[in-house]
């Protein structure tokens, strides 16, 4: 699979550093004590840390809903952690721009499913499933930048309400009933061992609107996308995922004009008691469990790995074999971040 190629060469050169950047997350060479049992028996607790705004938010809604700018405004006025939305390049630490070749990322490209969505080669589904582990891998990120510090964090969508694109490309043709098949295996295993966030947000614009607005601003490539495709994103997020997002999480809704008054949304925040949801069964024994599996990347990157054979995502032995030792081969890829002499790394012998 092109997910299992690039997981399994990212596993051991570590974190990307969109996940270290800012709030210093406990996996880098620079912060090689990581939490583990022994601090858990001398006394480190995650609920010592949290404060009023140690919550996961996450803010939902179909494309160009202003979700980011909202996201980034409550995330600097609560003094929260803002994640920007997961992109295909999550789990490629560079830093400087130059992205690595998408044989590394997925093998999938975005441009390539607003031009052709209906493309026979499986991008379309590739890109689906590497964007729900980037979401997966973000998410883990979140928490435990949660756990660690109790800042709390707001994220763009979220694993949670990554279907609501799969149920769209069912509805418009683009990926096969096999792909859904494949794709609910895959979430099944993972995705209930993470907590749901607290709250989710849901920004809702009408699909036309959006579409007029895609088409007044975006690039030539995402002008492609279809209004039949934004209406089933819209009918997914308000069928699907809200309804099951309110069992465990508190929900909160907001048309495009509303979420202008940013003051508003933090207000209707601080009312709300948080009394639902598995957040509310936690004690210092289960996060203490959670923190170790969301710092162990290895771990979490192995419950989205499953050996399933389907034609779209899946590569001969000798190609996957190829493909990651060219990973292995590229500058600084070779061992963890801080242990490679050929990108200028010091010191070793003493780490």
């Amino acid at each position: 699979m092109f997910v299992r190629t690039a997981v399994r060469a990212w596993r051991l050169t570590g974190t990307p550093a969109a996940a270290v950047t800012g709030a210093q997350l406990h996996v880098s060479s620079r912060n090689g004590l990581k939490y583990g049992f022994w601090r858990y028996v001398l006394g480190e607790r995650s609920t010592k840390k949290f404060g009023e705004h140690s919550k996961i938010i996450t803010v939902d809604g179909n494309l160009a809903t202003g979700k980011g700018k909202l996201a980034q405004q409550l995330a600097e006025k609560l003094g929260m952690r803002y994640f920007p939305e997961a992109n295909i390049y999550y789990m490629d630490d560079s830093t400087d721009g130059n992205f690595l070749p998408a044989k590394f990322n997925g093998h999938c490209s975005l441009k390539d499913f607003y031009d052709n969505p209906k493309n026979p080669d499986g991008n379309s589904y590739r890109l689906q499933l590497w964007m729900y582990c980037m979401r997966f891998m973000q998410y883990s990120d979140a928490l435990e930048h949660l756990l660690s510090t109790g800042q709390g964090a707001i994220l763009e969508r979220s694993p949670f309400s990554d279907f609501v694109f799969l149920d769209a490309m069912l509805k418009n043709e683009y990926i096969r009933k096999e792909c859904v098949s494949n794709y609910n295996e895959i979430k099944g295993v993972s995705i209930d061992e993470f907590l749901p966030p607290h709250l989710a947000i849901y920004v809702d614009v009408p699909a036309v609107d959006v579409h007029k607005k895609i088409q007044e601003r975006a690039n030539a490539s995402e002008k492609k996308v279809s209004l039949s495709y934004l209406q089933s994103i819209e009918d997914a997020y308000k069928t699907s995922f809200l309804p099951q997002i309110s069992e465990t999480s508190e929900v909160l809704q907001y048309s495009g004009s509303e979420i202008q008054d940013v003051e508003k949304v933090i207000e209707d925040i601080e009312y709300l008691k948080f009394d639902k949801g598995p957040w509310t069964e936690q004690n210092d024994v289960t996060l203490h469990h959670l923190r170790m599996l969301v710092e162990d990347k290895d771990q979490v990157c192995s419950m989205l790995t499953l050996p399933l054979y389907l034609p779209e995502v899946t590569i001969g032995a000798m190609d996957y074999d190829a493909a990651y030792y060219q990973y292995r081969s590229l500058p600084g890829k070779k061992y963890a971040d801080g242990y490679n002499a050929d990108v200028g790394d010091k010191y070793i012998w003493l780490k």
